[in-house]
C-alpha cells in the first residue's frame, strides 16, 4: 500500500486504525506499506504483520546532496516474513540489512546493521514489536507482549 510520508518515523493514528481494520475486516495477513524512502516501524497486530514503510530497495537518489542525513537512506532492508499457510499468522520474520552503492546492493556492515536495528527497534517498540540483531548480521522481528488496546 502506498501511504505515509516520504521522511520521518511518525505513524499517523488514522493509518494505524486503517491497518487494523484491513486485518480485522478484510482478512489481510500482511500489509506491505511503502512511500517512505527509509524503513519505518513494524507492528505485529493479532499475529499479522504491518510494515508501515519498507523504504526504497533501489532508487536513483545517490549523489543527491539535500537528502535528510539522519535517515541514512543508503541503508536498505530485504524483508523475509514467513506466514503459516493455513492461518496467515506470522511464524518467523527476518530482515537482511543492505547498503546501496552505485545502484548495487551489498550486505551492510555490522556497524550499519546495528544502527538500523537500533532505529527500527526504537520505532517498532512503540507499535508492540521488537527488532534484534542476530550474530549472522540478520535482523529478527518478534512481537512484544503488550496489551492490544484500541488506538485512541
Amino acid at each position: 500500500m502506498h501511504w505515509g510520508g516520504n521522511w520521518g518515523y511518525e505513524i499517523d493514528r488514522e493509518q494505524r486504525r486503517f491497518a487494523h481494520r484491513v486485518i480485522d475486516e478484510a482478512g489481510i495477513d500482511l500489509l506491505h506499506g511503502h512511500s517512505s524512502h527509509h524503513p519505518r516501524g513494524i507492528e505485529i497486530y493479532r499475529n499479522k504483520v504491518i510494515m508501515y514503510g519498507c523504504g526504497d530497495l533501489i532508487n536513483d537518489y545517490e549523489g543527491i546532496s539535500n537528502l535528510p542525513p539522519e535517515f541514512r537512506s543508503t541503508l536498505k532492508l530485504m524483508y523475509f516474513p514467513t506466514l503459516d499457510p493455513a492461518t496467515g499468522e506470522l511464524v518467523d520474520f527476518e530482515m537482511i540489512p543492505m547498503r546501496l552503492r552505485r545502484f548495487r546492493l551489498q550486505r551492510a556492515s555490522m556497524e550499519d546493521a546495528a544502527w538500523l536495528t537500533a532505529t527500527l527497534d526504537r520505532e517498532s517498540r512503540k507499535l508492540g514489536a521488537r527488532v534484534e540483531l542476530q550474530e549472522n548480521g540478520r535482523m529478527a522481528v518478534t512481537a512484544r507482549r503488550v496489551n492490544q488496546r484500541e488506538i485512541p
